[in-house]
């Protein structure tokens, strides 16, 4: 069982690879990524069923045992979000095999995407610091060329400034991690974690932890997320709905793990500027959502401000919020994939991506216009679907908190997030079509069929959370309690 956290990532990795030596079989392209896909899926399934029985699961590589050789480490919070990760990518691949283009197909459109997969699947997966580095690299230097593919002038221009950022930050990344590894001479992070519990986070620490933070930060959005609107609204609809579902998930992730096993000791220096930095963002995010009229800017927008609004939980800190960020961390990476494949649809048909020159869409795509709609209800939360009971759980945990100003803020994020997208709603669905008959873009089913599929996990999620109930509660004991994953990797 242990050894298939390692196929995780290996099986995209190698498939990835395989694909690059057959670059003119583009059929074979198509259909092994998305088959290798629902294969990762069905294999996360199964170790997440296992750990949710039997307890967390490590391998370490070449059997060197942590804190001296590489491990991967799986318990239910980073499972769960491997799982996602390959449903939510299978889907979108479905997506892009009917609408990417031949041309960006031959230019490694799905070794790339596989090279990705893998990056974000290994970055949930390792239990050390340095591979968590290298882990990064693969899933951006992946993205790095899925941004810039097809070549557009305005692509080019967002790219250069999203790589100049994030190679800034994996400076820092590395910066570090060598003080970090000076101070306590390891980078393993369950070792890390009983290091700084016996020897008590110090100032230098604490400067350290802050260092981390600004990392991770870069890497998710939180404040520092100018880099973010335009890099997620360039790239195709297919590209733009891996990005928005996976790259700031990924940053979420290493914060919520960095502060919670590592430097959660002094909170009321780092987890009170994580609030701080969460307030911020949902104030920009919201600001950006609104002043907008472009489609996709105003999407890009939206993911900033979930951002905000998960790592509030990170903030106040307590078992009830952190398992609302949990549930509410898969629904958005869902529907945020959601969200961005329905514009992509949108702009496809409407030749536009401005809300002024679009009108009437709902009386010649109505099947587009109403999953448009359950995608505006299930962001702002209406129960019963997968948005609502993530909101609610953090809600809870924040009044408990008495962190009112963070509580207001949150709740004042959903009402943009209503505003905004239903002004989409309504700007483009209703009013005067301004299509006529001759002039109508067939929208084939085979492109509204991925769509239709995140609709149905969106309304699924939301019917069947008692049935995630045991995943997410396990996955919040496991953050809210080190030495859980402590005791698992380190096998006291």
């Amino acid at each position: 069982m242990n050894n298939l956290l390692v196929l995780l990532m290996v099986v995209p990795l190698l498939v990835g690879i395989f694909l690059v030596f057959i670059p003119n079989y583009i059929h074979i392209h198509r259909w092994s990524t998305f088959v290798s896909l629902l294969i990762n899926a069905g294999l996360s399934f199964w170790v997440l069923q296992h750990i949710v029985n039997n307890g967390i699961v490590t391998v370490d590589f070449g059997n060197w045992e942590a804190p001296f050789g590489i491990s991967f480490v799986g318990d239910s919070f980073s499972v769960l979000l491997v799982l996602t990760t390959n449903i939510v990518s299978a889907i979108c691949v479905l997506y892009a095999i009917k609408t990417i283009g031949l041309s960006r197909e031959k230019m490694y459109f799905y070794p790339f995407v596989l090279f990705l997969v893998a990056g974000v699947n290994g970055s949930f997966l390792t239990g050390d610091l340095f591979n968590l580095f290298v882990t990064f690299e693969v899933m951006l230097l992946a993205s790095y060329a899925l941004i810039t593919l097809g070549g557009t002038k305005k692509q080019l221009q967002e790219s250069f400034k999203y790589i100049a950022i994030n190679v800034v930050s994996s400076s820092l990344f590395l910066v570090a991690i060598a003080y970090l590894y000076g101070l306590l001479g390891t980078l393993n992070m369950a070792h890390l974690s009983e290091r700084i519990a016996t020897t008590g986070q110090t100032p230098l620490l604490t400067v350290v932890s802050l260092l981390f933070l600004i990392v991770f930060s870069l890497k998710s959005g939180l404040l520092l997320y100018q880099w973010l609107p335009g890099s997620y609204s360039t790239p195709s609809p297919a590209v733009a709905a891996i990005f928005g579902a996976l790259l700031t998930k990924v940053g979420i992730y290493a914060l919520f793990r960095t502060f919670t096993l590592l430097f959660y000791h002094e909170q009321q220096i780092t987890h009170l500027i994580i609030g701080i930095m969460a307030a911020i963002t949902l104030i920009g995010g919201s600001i950006g959502a609104i002043a907008y009229s472009n489609i996709r800017l105003i999407v890009s927008y939206n993911v900033i401000i979930s951002v905000g609004f998960i790592l509030v939980a990170l903030a106040v800190m307590n078992i009830t919020a952190i398992e609302g960020a949990v549930i509410y961390l898969i629904h958005d990476m869902v529907v945020k994939a959601l969200l961005f494949l329905l514009a992509g649809s949108m702009i496809y048909v409407a030749k536009s991506e401005r809300l002024g020159d679009i009108s009437g869409l709902i009386r010649n795509y109505p099947v587009l216009g109403w999953m448009f709609f359950i995608t505006v209800l299930s962001l702002t939360g209406i129960p019963p679907l997968s948005g609502f009971f993530g909101k609610v759980l953090l809600g809870i945990g924040v009044i408990e908190a008495k962190s009112y100003i963070l509580l207001a803020l949150s709740m004042l994020s959903g009402f943009v997030v209503l505003y905004s997208l239903l002004r989409i709603f309504m700007s483009c669905f209703w009013g005067e079509t301004i299509i006529s008959e001759e002039e109508e873009i067939p929208l084939k089913k085979s492109q509204l069929i991925p769509s239709a599929i995140l609709v149905l996990l969106t309304i699924g999620i939301g019917f069947g959370v008692e049935g995630l109930t045991p995943y997410i509660q396990d996955a919040a004991e496991t953050l809210m309690n080190p030495e859980i994953y402590i005791d698992a990797v380190l096998e006291k």
